[in-house]
């Protein structure tokens, strides 16, 4: 059987038709007709019966299906290897995303960077920060896309912006909602914990012990951003985050506060310093730096 019959005699034989092989191989009946009488012939033994306007595999071809399946499924295996091949050559990405900028700031930039460049293809991660670096070191990303990162021998880091952390309360706490608060005068609220989410945290604790506050022991505690601000929206107390998991998780009971004075922090793209930047990731580089700006 030459590769066409098996393409012909595979379409039949699941579909039960002429008509609906045609259809899912984009060919007309008489085209396919004809493959199959030239595979028959070629074989000395019909392949199907006509009963009542359905084609039925016969004895001899119940028997060679199972051999022509594997073929088939490897010619399906070369199809779809040669179709990554082609993407390939326009370029492929692979990213790994901190959380909270999954929300709208790297959806904004893909879109954008697909707009203008349409053929290259994703890989995205999204992952908490050591696990971003890690993914990073085992080379799946290129490039990783995170908050306040250490500085690490071998890892070069590209500043792409500043964000900043906020709090976030329900609007019956503050009625008059204000758009600045300290700890001060949140230390007395239901806190709810996100104490072991990397350096943010840090940052927190940090300005915590530098005003002498001190929360009382919190009895919800989360290593997720976008959880506690959820938790907040249903009235079990105040929480603080980023600004992009804070303004991606917005409702209307619930409002934002920045710190005063501001807790600020960096946004920054890292990479291999082994791994040459590619001119792909280069030219990716200017839309990441002005979509997550402008998010």
């Amino acid at each position: 059987m030459r590769l066409r019959h098996i393409e012909i005699f595979h379409a039949i034989y699941t579909t039960g038709s002429i008509t609906n092989a045609a259809k899912i191989l984009h060919v007309s009946q008489p085209s396919v007709s004809k493959v199959l009488s030239h595979a028959e012939l070629q074989l000395g033994f019909n392949l199907f019966e006509r009963v009542k306007g359905r084609l039925i595999p016969t004895d001899e071809a119940e028997m060679l299906f199972g051999e022509v399946d594997k073929i088939y499924q490897q010619m399906r295996s070369i199809k779809n290897t040669a179709l990554n091949i082609k993407k390939s050559e326009f370029g492929s990405i692979s990213l790994g995303v901190t959380p909270a900028l999954g929300f709208d700031a790297i959806p904004n930039v893909i879109a954008q960077y697909h707009h203008d460049y349409p053929h290259v293809t994703f890989d995205i991660q999204t992952t908490h920060n050591d696990a971003v670096v890690q993914s990073l070191l085992e080379y799946k990303s290129d490039l990783a896309i995170l908050f306040s990162p250490h500085t690490m021998p071998g890892i070069t880091a590209i500043p792409l912006t500043t964000s900043e952390l906020v709090i976030v309360y329900p609007k019956n706490k503050f009625p008059d909602c204000p758009t600045k608060l300290t700890l001060t005068e949140i230390c007395d609220s239901e806190f709810i914990d996100i104490s072991d989410s990397g350096p943010l945290a840090e940052m927190l604790w940090a300005r915590a012990l530098e005003e002498d506050i001190n929360f009382e022991p919190s009895s919800i505690k989360v290593q997720t951003y976008f959880i506690a601000v959820r938790l907040v929206a249903r009235g079990l107390g105040v929480c603080v985050v980023d600004r992009y998991t804070a303004e991606g998780n917005l409702s209307d009971n619930i409002a934002i506060a920045s710190f005063d004075p501001p807790l600020a922090f960096n946004i920054s793209a890292i990479h291999l310093d082994t791994l040459t930047k590619s001119k792909l990731i280069d030219e990716f580089i200017p839309y990441l730096i002005r979509g997550i700006s402008n998010s």
